[in-house]
């Protein structure tokens, strides 16, 4: 469990892909012990190998799939988590690991101290969780969702945010990860279980 509160932005220093399906993952991000879990973009992954601070990461043909995991390129930055402690202050949002759909970036621009960005959602279904003022995972970034439309909604970025994540990177045009609050798919799950 995460909150999407971004600790900093690792680098992706290699990736090898699996003759059949999935990949390895190297990034340079801070020292961890091999079986640690990480968010990286918001996707939970576990420490397969450890040194200082070169971690590597399994990511099975599933993930790299329903992922932005598998654009990833050399150089890349990736957003960085660890997993919530029971000392954690929790000031994002409940965020899981798991991603739902992802979504394209449709446009940016400023407004005043602000950056607002707008997505949209590669599989529309998912609108249905997204309300205005509703929490959303972009990239493993908790944020406040904006404005929404059918298969879009907008988030408007702090310039802390901007510069700690690897939004500072993103194009018009790129995929990022999203996960819906889970809330609202409890909430959905509930309301169908009493109507049956």
């Amino acid at each position: 469990m995460f909150t999407g509160l971004v600790e900093a932005t690792g680098v992706v220093e290699s990736i090898e892909f699996h003759p059949s399906g999935g990949a390895r993952l190297t990034i340079r991000a801070f020292p961890m012990k091999q079986g640690e879990s990480l968010a990286i973009n918001g996707v939970c992954l576990t420490v397969q190998q450890a040194e200082r601070e070169r971690l590597s990461f399994d990511a099975v043909p599933e993930t790299l799939r329903r992922t932005n995991l598998g654009d990833l390129k050399l150089g890349d930055l990736v957003n960085l988590e660890r997993p919530l402690t029971p000392e954690s202050r929790l000031g994002g949002h409940f965020v899981q690991g798991h991603i739902d759909t992802t979504a394209r970036l449709l446009e940016q621009r400023d407004e005043g101290n602000a950056r607002v960005l707008k997505f949209q959602l590669e599989d529309a279904a998912y609108m249905r969780y997204i309300v205005p003022k509703g929490s959303i995972a972009v990239d493993g970034i908790s944020l406040t969702v904006v404005e929404v439309g059918d298969s879009w909604f907008t988030v408007w970025i702090i310039p802390h945010t901007w510069q700690l994540t690897n939004l500072q990177r993103r194009g018009v045009g790129e995929r990022v990860n999203i996960e819906t609050d889970i809330l609202a798919r409890y909430v959905e799950r509930l309301l169908r279980a009493s109507d049956g």
